[in-house]
């Protein structure tokens, strides 16, 4: 593949988008806000209106219903002070986005936490409540159906949704269609003009009222006529119109094929791997690795490419440009006609492997200078490296919907499972890098779900107990701890099969914190004996220490204060043959608490003492002004205050405040 680029119109810089500006529409426009005020039936019969007024653009592909309704999003935007909120309801490819991930993108856009994991009526409903006392506008571009529509329209009048759609939305109330059809003529030969000066225009233009009408006034048609002319400065207006006027069907796809072929094949190459972009959304990196070039080449290209309207550069302008809709069917037509399945497919690897790559160097630069990451990081070339971890986070945030997208794509294709998991292993480490694993948790839960399909698919047993345990974590940490119990004993069989030792033990330890949190003690201490049995048979010393502490720790709850002083012994005898000194002050701790529990304060007192005595030799300060906290509570049940406060005074005096929050944990970090 050579570097060659597109030359660009004259006399216009690249990136330069004659397009970018909003041509026409006036009558429309002046429907639209008429509309806004019209009395609707509710109204009319005495009632407030119950949900948001919807005004509805509809029009085929190309026919510029988007941009229309953006321009009167941004006209409005000042009426409405609590934001202009948008969720595009199709893919690139045609496929209707699930509701669920449209509610997602509209909840981060209203700075709204989601549960991860949560179902489709929750995140909707959770959107309705983000608007409710909001004046606010909902732009829903392209919509399939009224079905797609309805849960996410708010129940609040005072907001303003506007749909985009094929035709009319059947199924929603006092909403009339405001359809489009071609620009006028004077607006269509200004679209026209803004592509090949004026020139060409002024000295025919019978031919360029006759190439608008060719074009059937369509702003899509009119754009890529305009690159054609364009790309061909010594071409007339009227050589063009003849050219079309010589073919028959939609005026979009004959314009397109014009300007198809007249593109430098490399060019012509590119343009049509860009349909491949996950979300129809590209820069030059993903540019460059579907067509195999330089990223300088691909950077010049898409610039290029925006300066013919063939892609539209983000309001952003960070680099990032959309193909438009109405040209990602005619660019997947062309790449089946010309292009080999086995040179697609090498193509979507290529990028699925450059943005692995990208993840990684996200990743790296957040690591420590002297770590293997960051000394692997400076093998990479340099157009992969980030400089600091800002411009990574920067990149990383910007990029996520398409990140998340290029996952979802990767799974669904089944050609790539190998690529697709080390995507998502890289996408999970980077996302936990940057927004930390309470900020992530709902993509992350949605990624381990990808995980799942591909080890179901594959019949990867360890990978799916992963999976599996993962999502259970994720459940059980949001409240859904049925759903968290049925996935723990899922991920026990699977790693049962997959002979994993540590996927049942780990299964089997959370299948009794599950029933802990339901506040069933005897089954919960069962499960914990189950996973200690099995870490007894395999000696693994510092997970029996954490057992026996669990079990003594639900005895406890439960009232059987023997058997519970009995393990929390254990546990600090573990702790101390692990050379652990914190671990067994607060073991010895936990078994004062149970004497305490069982009526035997003296026994507490010097129990904590010794607690007492080990955390100031393993010298953890906070630990050892909490014991001496505990010590003072129990000084003060057996009668002797003047010593309680000594205890106290010395607990201030290593924590250097007055008083502390600091609490014994009977559970180690990682439970």
């Amino acid at each position: 593949m050579t570097d060659q680029a597109v030359g660009g119109p004259p006399g216009r810089s690249p990136g330069e988008v004659g397009a970018a500006r909003f041509y026409g529409r006036q009558r429309e426009l002046k429907a639209l806000r008429a509309d806004i005020e019209r009395t609707g039936l509710d109204t009319l019969t005495g009632r407030k209106a119950p949900r948001a007024r919807v005004l509805l653009i509809a029009g085929k592909p190309g026919s510029g219903r988007s941009a229309l309704a953006a321009e009167l999003a941004d006209s409005l935007a000042a009426t409405y002070p609590d934001g202009v909120f948008r969720a595009r309801l199709t893919e690139p490819g045609g496929d209707p986005v699930p509701t669920a991930r449209a509610a997602r993108e509209l909840l981060a856009a209203l700075n709204v936490a989601e549960p991860p994991g949560a179902a489709e009526e929750e995140l909707t409903a959770l959107v309705r409540e983000a608007f409710a006392g909001r004046r606010a506008l909902l732009l829903l571009d392209d919509a399939v159906d009224a079905e797609q529509v309805d849960p996410l329209l708010p129940d609040n009048p005072d907001v303003l949704v506007i749909g985009v759609a094929r035709g009319p939305l059947t199924g929603i109330p006092d909403v009339r269609p405001c359809t489009l059809g071609g620009l006028d003529s004077k607006s269509a030969i200004e679209l026209l003009t803004s592509y090949t000066g004026s020139v060409r225009v002024t000295v025919d233009p019978q031919a360029a009222e006759s190439l608008a009408e060719e074009c059937g006034g369509l702003p899509g048609a009119l754009v890529l006529a305009g690159g054609w002319l364009a790309t061909r400065p010594r071409a007339s207006v009227a050589d063009l119109a003849k050219r079309l006027r010589a073919q028959t069907g939609d005026p979009v796809v004959r314009t397109f094929a014009l300007l198809h072929d007249v593109l430098p094949q490399p060019a012509a190459r590119i343009l049509r791997h860009l349909s491949l972009a996950p979300l129809g959304r590209v820069d030059a990196h993903t540019a460059s690795a579907l067509a195999g070039c330089s990223v300088s080449a691909a950077t010049t290209t898409l610039a290029d490419f925006a300066a013919l309207g063939l892609v539209q550069e983000t309001p952003e302008g960070d680099g990032q440009y959309d193909v438009p809709g109405y040209l990602m069917p005619l660019l997947r037509s062309g790449l089946e006609e010309h292009d080999r399945p086995a040179e697609v497919q090498l193509a979507r690897a290529r990028m699925l492997e450059r943005t692995v790559r990208l993840l990684q160097s996200s990743r790296a630069v957040t690591e420590p200078e002297e770590s293997p990451s960051r000394r692997k990081l400076e093998g990479l070339p340099r157009a992969l490296r980030f400089s600091n971890v800002i411009e990574a986070a920067a990149w990383l945030e910007s990029r996520r919907p398409m990140l998340l997208a290029a996952a979802r794509l990767a799974v669904a294709d089944g050609e790539f499972d190998t690529l697709a998991r080390r995507l998502i292993a890289a996408l999970v480490r980077a996302l936990a890098a940057h927004r930390g694993a309470e900020a992530a948790a709902p993509d992350l839960y949605g990624l381990h779900r990808l995980v799942l399909d591909v080890a179901e698919r594959r019949e990867l047993h360890r990978e799916r107990a992963a999976a599996l345990l993962n999502l259970a974590d994720l459940d059980a940490r949001t409240g859904r701890t049925r759903e968290a119990l049925l996935r723990y004993r899922l991920a026990l069989d699977v790693g049962r099969v997959a002979n994993d030792p540590y996927a049942t033990g780990r299964a089997m330890e959370s299948v009794g914190g599950t029933y802990q949190e339901l506040g069933d003690w005897q089954r919960a201490g069962d499960w914990y004996g189950r996973a200690l049995a099995q870490r007894l048979a395999r000696d693994e010393r510092a997970d029996q220490a954490r057992l026996y502490g669990r079990i003594g720790a639900v005895q406890t709850y439960a009232g059987r204060y023997g058997e519970a002083l009995r393990n929390w012994r254990a546990a600090a005898a573990g702790y101390r043959r692990l050379a652990d000194l914190p671990g067994y002050a607060r073991a010895l701790s936990e078994a004062a608490r149970v004497q305490e529990y069982a009526g035997r304060p003296e026994e507490s007192l010097r129990t904590c003492e010794e607690a007492v005595d080990w955390a100031r030799r393993a010298g953890d300060a906070r630990l050892q002004a909490a014991l001496r906290l505990r010590l003072a509570d129990t000084l003060d049940r057996l009668g002797d205050p003047a010593a309680a406060g000594l205890h106290r005074s010395a607990a201030d005096r290593l924590l250097g405040i007055k008083g502390s929050a600091y609490e014994i944990r009977s559970t180690s970090e990682e439970d």
